[in-house]
Protein backbone atom coordinates (compact mmCIF):
# COMPACT_ATOMS: atom_id res chain seq x y z
CA UNK A 1 0.00 0.00 0.00
CA UNK A 2 1.64 3.58 -1.04
CA UNK A 3 1.77 5.73 1.73
CA UNK A 4 0.15 9.32 1.51
CA UNK A 5 3.82 11.20 0.53
CA UNK A 6 3.80 8.53 -1.97
CA UNK A 7 0.42 9.68 -3.80
CA UNK A 8 1.84 12.74 -3.48
CA UNK A 9 5.24 12.37 -5.22
CA UNK A 10 3.62 11.15 -8.13
CA UNK A 11 0.82 13.57 -8.59
CA UNK A 12 3.74 16.32 -8.13
CA UNK A 13 6.34 14.56 -10.49
CA UNK A 14 2.88 14.21 -13.13
CA UNK A 15 2.59 17.41 -12.79
CA UNK A 16 6.13 18.54 -13.33
CA UNK A 17 6.26 16.13 -16.59
CA UNK A 18 3.53 18.43 -17.80
CA UNK A 19 5.11 21.61 -16.98
CA UNK A 20 8.09 20.78 -18.85
CA UNK A 21 6.45 19.64 -21.68
CA UNK A 22 4.51 22.60 -21.70
CA UNK A 23 8.03 24.90 -21.36
CA UNK A 24 9.46 22.84 -24.34
CA UNK A 25 6.45 23.54 -26.67
CA UNK A 26 6.81 27.37 -26.16
CA UNK A 27 10.07 27.29 -26.48
CA UNK A 28 9.86 25.67 -30.08
CA UNK A 29 6.83 28.41 -30.55
CA UNK A 30 9.10 31.09 -29.69
CA UNK A 31 11.88 29.55 -32.47
CA UNK A 32 9.08 29.07 -34.52
CA UNK A 33 8.06 32.72 -34.31
CA UNK A 34 4.31 31.61 -33.81
CA UNK A 35 1.37 34.21 -32.99
CA UNK A 36 2.09 36.31 -29.75
CA UNK A 37 -1.70 35.29 -28.50
CA UNK A 38 -0.71 31.36 -28.96
CA UNK A 39 2.39 31.98 -26.97
CA UNK A 40 0.96 33.74 -24.03
CA UNK A 41 -1.93 31.43 -24.06
CA UNK A 42 0.93 28.72 -23.95
CA UNK A 43 2.54 30.58 -20.72
CA UNK A 44 -0.51 30.87 -19.42
CA UNK A 45 -1.21 27.47 -19.36
CA UNK A 46 2.11 26.81 -17.83
CA UNK A 47 1.35 29.21 -14.77
CA UNK A 48 -1.55 27.06 -14.19
CA UNK A 49 0.07 24.11 -14.15
CA UNK A 50 2.97 25.68 -11.25
CA UNK A 51 -0.22 26.85 -9.52
CA UNK A 52 -1.48 22.71 -9.91
CA UNK A 53 1.73 21.68 -8.52
CA UNK A 54 1.73 24.02 -5.87
CA UNK A 55 -1.26 23.48 -4.68
CA UNK A 56 -0.88 19.46 -4.42
CA UNK A 57 2.40 20.39 -2.17
CA UNK A 58 0.71 23.18 -0.12
CA UNK A 59 -2.44 20.17 0.84
CA UNK A 60 0.38 18.15 1.69
CA UNK A 61 2.23 20.17 4.34
CA UNK A 62 -1.33 21.09 5.66
CA UNK A 63 -2.36 17.38 6.46
CA UNK A 64 1.05 16.35 7.59
CA UNK A 65 3.80 19.04 8.83
CA UNK A 66 0.85 22.17 9.89
CA UNK A 67 -1.20 19.33 12.26
CA UNK A 68 1.71 18.26 13.85
CA UNK A 69 3.16 21.70 14.54
CA UNK A 70 -0.48 23.00 15.72
CA UNK A 71 -0.31 20.52 18.41
CA UNK A 72 3.33 20.87 19.34
CA UNK A 73 4.82 24.03 17.77
CA UNK A 74 2.15 26.64 16.79
CA UNK A 75 3.90 29.39 16.28
CA UNK A 76 6.25 28.04 14.26
CA UNK A 77 2.96 26.48 11.97
CA UNK A 78 1.25 29.99 12.36
CA UNK A 79 4.47 32.19 11.37
CA UNK A 80 5.24 29.62 8.20
CA UNK A 81 1.16 29.86 7.25
CA UNK A 82 1.46 33.72 6.86
CA UNK A 83 4.98 33.80 5.53
CA UNK A 84 3.08 31.98 2.56
CA UNK A 85 0.47 33.87 2.80
CA UNK A 86 2.04 37.22 1.86
CA UNK A 87 4.72 35.57 -0.63
CA UNK A 88 1.49 34.42 -3.04
CA UNK A 89 -0.30 37.55 -2.47
CA UNK A 90 2.36 40.48 -2.50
Amino acid sequence: MKSHYGDVKEKAQKRINIIKGQLDGLQKMIEADEYCIDLLNQSLAIQNSLRSLDSVLFERHLTTHVTHQLKNEEEKAVGELVALFKRVNS
